[in-house]
């Protein structure tokens, strides 16, 4: 079954940190560029960071440049989102995608006192 299964959401004071991962399973995870998208109630989903197939190259969305960091370990089918330096508008449900096409459930992140 092709799909992708986020975990690691949570809440999380301002200033903190959590790490995103996507199980990917049903196909060749490493011939694939990899997003993490989010969407904040009441907003459009939006792109927050890239990853080329091998991992050797990324892009941020300039919010969370420099706070965020997208990987993949292509041995584990599993794709990554460590952010630090959390704010409150950050907050939104975080979803994996591949392609553009492929979605996973979502994982919620709050960043809230």
């Amino acid at each position: 079954q092709v799909q992708l299964v986020e975990s690691g959401g949570g809440l999380v004071q301002p200033g903190g940190s959590l790490r995103l991962s996507c199980a990917a399973s049903g196909f060749t995870f490493s011939m694939y560029v990899m997003n993490w998208y989010r969407q904040a109630p009441g907003k459009e989903r939006e792109l927050v960071a890239a990853i080329t197939r091998s991992g050797g190259s990324t892009n941020y969305r300039d919010s969370v440049k420099g706070r965020f960091t997208i990987s993949r370990d292509n041995a584990k089918n599993t794709l990554y989102l460590q952010m630090n330096s959390l704010k409150p508008e950050d907050t939104a449900v975080y979803y994996c995608n591949r392609g553009g096409t492929l979605w996973g459930q979502g994982t919620q992140v709050t960043v809230s006192s």
